[in-house]
């Protein structure tokens, strides 16, 4: 679902009253743990986390007046999501989140390339979220997206 949002405090106001707080937590841990360089935005009518422009230049490949999109996070119709472009990318850092998730979270990780979701709104694995934002600095994560993903 996409909010009618200009900055992310606008997307958590526009989110249902039951979402609020577990969002606000989640883009918490995230801005807490979040590597220098990256900057919040709202991306696709989500919150997102990107490399400028002024870091990356080339932006992103599907349209390059944005951009480089590496984090997301959203209030959907069932569930909360977050986007990692990097677990997409990095099969070790995928392989790692997977072994983690169960030390964490009792039910089973409901995970697509790039999309965790969690229906248990109660059941985020803050922790494990911020250890999962600190894994990529914004060297890495343009480096492995102009290896990965780009040249596609």
């Amino acid at each position: 679902m996409q909010y009618k949002a200009n900055t992310p405090d606008e997307y958590i106001e526009a989110i249902p009253e039951e979402r609020k707080e577990a969002m606000q937590n989640l883009r918490q841990v995230i801005l807490d743990n979040l590597p220098k360089g990256f900057s919040e935005v709202i991306s696709y009518g989500m919150i997102g986390y990107v490399v400028p422009h002024k870091l990356y230049p080339d932006g992103y490949h599907c349209d390059p007046k944005l951009p480089l999109p590496f984090m997301n996070i959203a209030s959907q119709k069932n569930f909360i999501a977050l986007y990692h472009s990097g677990i997409y990318a990095d099969k070790n850092l995928m392989d790692w989140f997977v072994r983690e998730y169960p030390k964490y979270v009792k039910t089973k990780l409901d995970i697509g390339k790039s999309c965790i979701r969690f229906k248990k709104i109660d059941q985020i694995p803050l922790q494990l979220i911020g250890e999962l934002t600190t894994k990529l600095s914004v060297d890495e994560w343009v480096e492995m997206y102009k290896i990965n993903v780009k040249k596609k």
